[in-house]
């Protein structure tokens, strides 16, 4: 259950900085579907305006790596974060983006094995090797 009021059409409609946000999420999508991240966000317009823009900057403009890259790289902190919104939501994405089942199943093991070399590489204190250092 939410701890905030999650907006509907309605209230969205009578707010205008809210609507239009809620439209340039159904253009930018080209849907008519608000999910309830947004609809959550909404509470406080300007963060709502904020993160939509940092959100649409980022996941949705050419650049080096292509979408479905994004999404599963997004699916990767999410579950890293424990956050099962933003699993559910980005794996959804990404398989609306072509995401197959293996490899989502990959994606799902070198998560895993990441969270477990990180977890014992960090409980051993282990000083990173001088070839791997980035100046």
């Amino acid at each position: 259950m939410s701890t905030v009021k999650l907006f509907s059409d309605a209230e969205a409609e009578v707010n205008p900085a809210v609507k239009a946000v809620f439209d340039d999420i159904r253009a930018t999508r080209k849907s008519d579907f608000i999910n309830n991240f947004w609809r959550a966000l909404a509470n406080d317009p300007a963060n709502l305006k904020r993160v939509w823009e940092q959100l649409k900057s980022v996941m949705t403009v050419e650049g080096a790596l292509d979408p479905l890259v994004r999404e599963m790289i997004y699916i990767a902190v999410s579950a890293t974060n424990s956050c099962s919104y933003c699993v559910h939501s980005h794996t959804a994405a990404a398989r609306a983006r072509g995401m197959t089942d293996a490899q989502h199943g990959e994606l799902l093991t070198i998560i895993g094995l990441a969270a477990q070399t990180n977890h014992l590489a960090n409980a051993m204190q282990v000083p990173p090797d001088e070839a791997f250092l980035v100046s």
